[in-house]
């Protein structure tokens, strides 16, 4: 999988604590592996411009939408 990331992402990625984003990092990790694994709790979202999400904890959400078969952002 391949993930492209909004120019939004870094500055708010980089506040968030150490542990958060090596969380991130694991799950991110999954996330390219394979995107339905079952531990990453992915929902689909309504009414949301991003359709999708998955879990970084009960706190955190990574919002993504596929640009192509094998691409999200």
């Amino acid at each position: 999988m391949n993930i492209l990331y909004a120019q939004e992402f870094k500055k708010p990625f980089l506040k968030l604590s150490p542990a958060i984003r090596k969380l991130f990092t694991r799950q991110e990790g999954m996330f390219k592996e394979n995107w339905r694994d079952p531990r990453l709790h992915i929902k689909k979202l309504s009414d949301h411009p991003f359709p999708f999400s998955f879990r970084i904890t009960r706190g955190y959400r990574v919002l993504f939408i596929f640009i192509k078969r094998d691409t999200v952002l």
